[in-house]
């Protein structure tokens, strides 16, 4: 027997037939799924400080659990002593079982932890089916602990979605446990 994350199998028992439900697909293969989350951190310190990306790659791989890159940037601005190719930013782009196991935790343990929390917003839709969300501290994961960070920064976390219009993403997200405030 092999190992299922628990929100692919509720992908496969609840959601299919709740949005087949609700928007009526002929077919299951009509129905939207979740192909992939990026999750992204800017370190704009790190022109001065080469260090701050190794942190930043740290964490991030610690609260994913797959390995995270460097993004370099794409140009010289002199004004921020950024040239071309520099290390500006972490990010990392989860799939199949651990883009699952990543929602799951995020779901269950982080967002709850977040101050004064009543859901995220549903502003966030791009109008193509992606929703982004804000994080603004990373110390919201079990995963980082709080007495070994040097800065408290945020990330922005992206669900890219297979469905046509904002409504089916949120109608997916909202089936899958995403929290979303009540207007």
């Amino acid at each position: 027997m092999t190992y299922i994350p628990r929100l692919k199998q509720e992908y496969k028992d609840k959601v299919v037939s709740a949005l087949t439900e609700e928007f009526g697909y002929k077919n299951v293969m009509q129905v939207p799924v979740l192909k992939k989350i990026v999750i992204s951190k800017g370190v704009g310190a790190a022109v001065a400080d080469k260090k701050l990306i190794d942190h930043a790659i740290d964490e991030m791989t610690k609260i994913s659990g797959q390995k995270a890159v460097a993004t370099l940037s794409k140009k010289d601005v002199a004004s921020f002593k950024l040239r071309k190719g520099m290390p500006i930013g972490v990010r990392v782009t989860l799939r199949g079982e651990q883009m699952y196991e990543f929602l799951d935790r995020l779901i269950t343990s982080a967002l709850p932890r977040v101050r004064d929390f009543g859901g995220i917003k549903a502003t966030g839709f791009d109008g193509r089916g992606n929703y982004n969300l804000g994080v603004t501290e990373q110390i919201i994961f079990p995963e980082i602990d709080i007495d070994k960070i040097n800065k408290i920064s945020g990330m922005d976390i992206t669900f890219v979605t297979s469905a046509d219009t904002d409504k089916e993403a949120q109608s997916l997200l909202k089936e899958l446990g995403l929290p979303f405030k009540k207007n």
